[in-house]
């Protein structure tokens, strides 16, 4: 079968990973949809993959909403093309009020792209007599990623039998728990979300301290 067929299934499981979720109780879900090294690929594929966006936001959005789910993109829309721009503007605005889930795209993101252009626009203030460089610290720099305001991952989960983050959220998961599941993407369903909250919830998270300190807590 052609790539696409496999694109359109991954579209269903983002369906049906938004609903599970949601049934979970997981507030902040966020998918790898289009990374800044996927211009790389096939432009027949890419193409397609962008019409399978658009058709997903004409399809997908209005029921989001109705669910009080918040939709948002992370990544350089500026080079989008002007269709998929104004698609994501309006999904962004009809859902920007509400307050259950808050799904979130990411869409030609990189996580070296996101230090990167946080780097630059402090350099910016700097440049400008606005900032001191003597302020600059990571709290700054966070402030200027394309995720502020969201909380930090508590777990990520990579398909396919891939053991490696391929430039995502690389200042964000500094202390997520990381779990490689063996199921291809379109495969992923319930039985294995459940199998990587499972192996979440068996984790000790210690953020720099010693077991014994969390559990005096």
């Amino acid at each position: 079968m052609p790539r696409v067929a496999g694109h359109r299934k991954g579209g269903d499981a983002v369906r049906r990973l938004i609903e599970l979720s949601r049934s979970a109780g997981i507030s902040w879900l966020t998918v790898f949809a289009f990374s800044s090294e996927n211009w790389k690929r096939p432009q027949e594929e890419v193409d397609r993959l962008m019409e399978l966006f658009v058709q997903a936001l004409d399809k997908d959005v209005k029921e989001l909403h109705a669910n009080n789910i918040r939709f948002r993109v992370i990544g350089n829309t500026d080079v989008l093309r002007p269709a998929v721009k104004s698609r994501i503007l309006e999904s962004e605005s009809l859902t920007r009020s509400n307050t259950g889930m808050i799904f979130t795209v990411a869409l030609n993101y990189g996580g070296r792209w996101d230090i990167g252009q946080a780097c630059r626009k402090i350099a910016e203030e700097i440049s400008e007599g606005t900032i001191e460089p003597s302020s600059v610290n990571e709290e700054m720099v966070e402030r200027y990623l394309s995720t502020h305001g969201m909380p930090e991952p508590d777990l990520f989960i990579r398909t396919g039998g891939e053991k490696r983050i391929s430039n995502f959220l690389l200042w964000q998961l500094a202390y997520t728990e990381l779990y490689f599941s063996d199921v291809l993407w379109p495969d992923f369903g319930e039985k294995e979300l459940q199998s990587a909250l499972d192996a979440y919830a068996s984790r000790q998270r210690r953020f720099g301290k010693t077991g014994e300190q969390i559990e005096a807590v």
